[in-house]
């Protein structure tokens, strides 16, 4: 599928973006005029009025009303048609319709998760149909840092906090893939906070809530759980699965690997090791990385699950 993109920005794929272009485009345009012309001016007058001799000498003008009426009021006008076309957008941007699809968008050090209203919860990508309005109901997890959701060609931008909602929303115009950014910095692992947003028609959506529904993730063998909570935590912002150095120690080979910590001890990381690492991480810091891994996955995560991501990790040597 191609998309129209101009000099400036990525293409516009929502029904509000094309305003956004519009108003964007239109102080672009008259700010160029504006300083071409004022421009123009300046080497006009500094040509006619330069001084031709050591006889000329500047006569005494005390002020022009016309002209300083006009310099006030030009301005004036743009700043009101800026400011009503602005407004007019933000209230478009900042109501969504009352049909919308809601989505709960969940941010944290360092990934993303949306719930569906059936249930579907998604990590790191988000799946929409198309030509639907999309509310996001969106807050950063609890003890956690300020994220900011960016889809470019949106035209799209929020900030997430902890222990408050914000909110947001869009429709996409066509099926695609469009990539997300957090704008937000808030780590090590910021620069892998990213997604793609998948608009797919109403039919493909369907079809793919269903295969979603049909999941059962009590009945995933613990690998292939501990895969899904990798990406799904956001463990991959901080861990690497093949060997590159991150803000925290890679997966790859750590199973049964000898550990140092900053306090001089070392120990072998066996299961019992990998689950105290992720209950209680602050106990123990490897040398060489910052002491900073949340402590809340020991209340978030079932037992299960912990086993699920151990398995994972004992599956990267």
């Amino acid at each position: 599928m191609e998309y129209v993109t101009n000099f400036f920005l990525p293409s516009a794929e929502s029904t509000y973006a094309a305003n956004v272009d519009a108003l964007f485009h239109f102080i672009n345009i008259v700010s160029l005029i504006l300083l071409v012309g004022i421009t123009i001016a300046i080497v006009y007058f500094s040509i006619k009025y330069r001084r031709k001799s050591q006889e000329d000498t500047t006569p005494l003008i005390t002020h022009n009303t016309t002209l300083e009426v006009t310099w006030t009021v030009i301005p004036l006008i743009l700043i009101l048609i800026v400011f009503g076309w602005g407004f007019n957008d933000y209230v478009e941007m900042r109501t969504p319709p009352a049909d919308s699809y809601e989505v709960y968008v969940e941010s944290f050090s360092f990934g993303w998760n949306f719930e569906h209203p059936n249930g579907i919860v998604e990590s790191n990508n988000l799946t929409v149909p198309v030509a639907t309005p999309v509310r996001l109901i969106m807050r950063s997890r609890d003890g956690d840092v300020l994220h900011s959701f960016f889809v470019p060609q949106f035209r799209l931008k929020q900030d997430l906090m902890p222990n408050r909602y914000t909110y947001a929303w869009f429709e996409a115009i066509r099926p695609g893939e469009f990539v997300y950014f957090c704008t937000e910095y808030c780590g090590g692992g910021h620069s892998m906070m990213n997604g793609i947003v998948h608009v797919m028609d109403q039919d493909e959506f369907d079809a793919w809530t269903e295969d979603e529904l049909g999941r059962d993730l009590d009945a995933l063998p613990l690998a292939e759980l501990g895969q899904l909570l990798y990406t799904r935590e956001g463990c991959q912002g901080c861990h690497s699965t093949d060997g590159s150095s991150r803000v925290g120690p890679t997966f790859a080979g750590l199973y049964m690997a000898e550990r140092e910590f900053t306090d001089g001890s070392t120990r072998i990381a066996d299961e019992d090791y990998l689950i105290e690492s992720i209950v209680n991480p602050r106990d123990l810091v490897n040398v060489g990385y910052p002491n900073n891994m949340p402590t809340f996955y020991g209340e978030t995560l079932s037992e299960r699950e912990l086993m699920g991501l151990v398995e994972f990790i004992k599956e990267l040597q």
